[in-house]
């Protein structure tokens, strides 16, 4: 039996974008510019409602933004333009009953097993660490097929 608590929908039907990227940031400046993307990310993420999860390995993002269709390939676009990143790949778009990721903000998915995923919740007054819970099967689904992404080449659209 699991402890996992669903998730709750946010609205009626929602549009999910995964793609794939090549990291262009040095190794040198990766962190800071990291920390960066990231909060400007929640920051835009939560003003557009879309949620999702980033996963970082040691050369590639791959994502997962959920919302509304507009949105997400509003965001898409840009991080298309993003000199940060190249070989950009839409791996998969669908349109879904719910989102997977409802609570999550924006979470930095582990790109190895080993790494603690790091949820994060958006409150009125800021993004937070969700609190600890476990999983869905279908987060657990989902992020698993991130991982396979950033290992090999994707399967686009």
């Amino acid at each position: 039996m699991s402890d996992a608590v669903p998730e709750q929908p946010r609205g009626d039907a929602v549009f999910r974008l995964m793609y794939r990227s090549r990291i262009r940031i040095p190794v040198q400046t990766r962190k800071q510019q990291l920390g960066e993307i990231f909060s400007i990310a929640r920051s835009n993420n939560k003003r557009l409602d879309v949620t999702g999860a980033l996963l970082l390995s040691e050369h590639w993002f791959v994502q997962v933004l959920e919302g509304s269709e507009d949105a997400v390939r509003g965001l898409y676009a840009a991080i298309e333009a993003d000199p940060r990143h190249d070989s950009v790949t839409l791996v998969e778009t669908t349109p879904e009953d719910r989102r997977v990721f409802g609570r999550w903000a924006m979470a930095k998915v582990a790109g190895h097993e080993h790494e603690p995923d790091i949820p994060l919740i958006a409150h009125r007054d800021g993004i937070h660490a969700a609190a600890a819970r476990r999983t869905t099967p279908e987060q657990d689904q989902l992020l698993d097929r991130m991982r396979e992404v950033a290992r090999g080449a994707p399967q686009t659209v």
